[in-house]
């Protein structure tokens, strides 16, 4: 989903500030929010624990240039699931921003872009998931179907993200529409694909009962909501 660099320049880069700045915005406030529930801990300790797996998916997993953007196997929906929504989208983050810095500088530049287009999707999903998962159903207790809901919202939210970006960077010309199309199709085997892997973690993840009342995890992970 790293949005090529040369694709959005000059003064148009400018966007991505102010659209990841609303992002961050949400991010502090659902950070505030597990900090209050969980305290401080948990939520570094699961930041951390995302944003090394953030970096493993983006630099040691499978990825490939295809049309305007690359294609990565992201897992949000796994990371959402294992440590929650603050944690994740602090991941995502941190993961992107080691990647730039240590690895791929070229796309510093497109930093913001870049991010917004992992964080916006997460948040729609997190929305989403509230009508998706019944609220007496734990994470691990999730069926393939609800998995591929969350994972369609995700990864269609990063495609979405990343045509808007080609779009208002290139405009509405043959090549560059054709560009895009070719980065969706690519990207619907990843949410064909990522539910699998969910229910893969999600069983793991059910086996292990040490991890049942641990910090490491979010605790929706094995509790239903009490409402």
């Amino acid at each position: 989903m790293h949005i090529e660099p040369g694709v959005v320049d000059g003064a148009k880069i400018i966007l991505g500030y102010g659209t990841v700045a609303l992002a961050a915005g949400v991010t502090v406030k659902a950070a505030a929010a597990a900090i209050r529930e969980n305290g401080v801990g948990p939520l570094l300790l699961r930041g951390a624990l995302a944003t090394l797996l953030v970096f493993c998916f983006f630099e040691v997993f499978w990825h490939h240039p295809v049309g305007v953007s690359e294609v990565h196997l992201i897992l949000g929906t796994t990371l959402y699931l294992l440590f929650g929504l603050a944690p994740t989208a602090l991941g995502l983050a941190g993961g992107l921003l080691i990647q730039g810095l240590f690895f791929a500088p070229a796309d510093l530049p497109q930093y913001a872009i870049n991010l917004t287009t992992l964080l916006a999707p997460l948040f729609v999903m997190h929305a989403l998931a509230k009508k998706i998962v019944p609220a007496h159903t734990a994470y691990v207790d999730l069926t393939y179907g609800q998995l591929l809901k969350l994972s369609a919202a995700y990864q269609g939210g990063i495609v979405a993200w990343v045509a808007f970006w080609a779009l208002y960077g290139r405009g509405v010309g043959a090549e560059n529409l054709a560009e895009i199309a070719s980065f969706g199709i690519a990207y619907m085997g990843v949410v064909l694909v990522e539910p699998l892997i969910d229910l893969a973690v999600l069983a793991a993840a059910k086996s292990l009962h040490a991890l049942k009342h641990s910090a490491v995890v979010e605790k929706r992970l094995y509790e239903a909501n009490a409402a």
